[in-house]
Formats: C-alpha cells, structure tokens, sequence
C-alpha cells in the first residue's frame, strides 16, 4: 500500500504559514523520504550524501532530523518505530500498520482495519484508543518461513 498524496497545501506554504521559508536542505529531506517509504534519518541523510556526489553539499545527519522533526510537525511526515534503533518515516497520507520482518527486515504497509477488533476491544476494555499510525507488528514473513522451511506462522 503506498500512501496518498498528503491533502492540504504544499511545504511551501505551509512553511510561510509559520513565518518559515522553503529551503533545499527541506526540499531534499521530503523527497528522499517520498522516494525511500520507510527510511531511518540516517539511510536519508545517506540518500541526500549519494545525490549530492564527491564534490556536493548535502544536509548533515543531524539536519535531516531536524528537518523530520520539522515536517512532521507541519503534517507532511510521519513516524513509527519497527523496533529497535531509530525510527522510520514515510509520506503522509493515508494510515496504515507497518509488518517488519523480523528476520530479513522487509516492512510492508497495511491497511489498519486488520486491528479493527482488537482496537475496538481495547477501547471497551481499557478505554485505549490506538494510534495506527505508530503500530508495528514484528514478525517473520511468508519468504523467510519459506526459506527456513517453516510454513505455519
């Protein structure tokens, strides 16, 4: 499932909206996490290095979080953590789960009905409301059960 394109206007006025301008270093961060779907800052910034070439200006580790921060706070990004390590980023859009393979590291995107009733059970019973948007289930994926001649979850 890839995402929609976020609704609304685009990063360039929704940073003068909060008196921001639109920079190259903001311009790159929201097209390589568009490119990449799921990207740790750091496989971003590693991105950006690769475009920009030996003699290329590309926005440093610590930017491109910066810049994460930033563009998830004006709604065009957002987060969630596959377990251990830094957290992923995708385009918003539409919500969707994260399935992460915990053997080979594939992620793929659900649609967040799957939880529908488990969601619904934790609203009745603890008065939990679930943030689809940050779930991930860890697991291990159809080919590597395959591979490893498993074939029941």
């Amino acid at each position: 499932m890839r995402s929609d394109p976020v609704p609304g206007p685009p990063l360039a006025e929704r940073l003068r909206a909060r008196g921001m301008r639109l920079t190259p270093q903001r311009q790159q961060v929201l097209a390589a996490v568009a490119a990449l779907e799921h990207a740790t800052p750091e496989t971003i910034a590693g991105r950006l290095r690769d475009q920009a070439g030996p003699d290329g200006a590309a926005p440093d580790t610590s930017t491109v979080y910066r810049t994460l921060e930033l563009l998830e706070r004006l709604g065009l990004v957002w987060h969630t953590h596959l377990g251990k390590g830094a957290p992923v980023y995708h385009a918003a859009g539409q919500r969707h789960l994260h399935v992460a393979c915990a053997t080979c590291g594939a992620v793929t995107s659900v649609d967040p009905t799957l939880l529908d009733g488990a969601a619904e059970r934790l609203a009745a019973d603890l008065g939990f409301t679930v943030d689809v948007g940050h779930v991930a289930l860890s697991g291990t994926c159809r080919d590597c059960r395959e591979r490893a001649g498993t074939e029941t979850p």
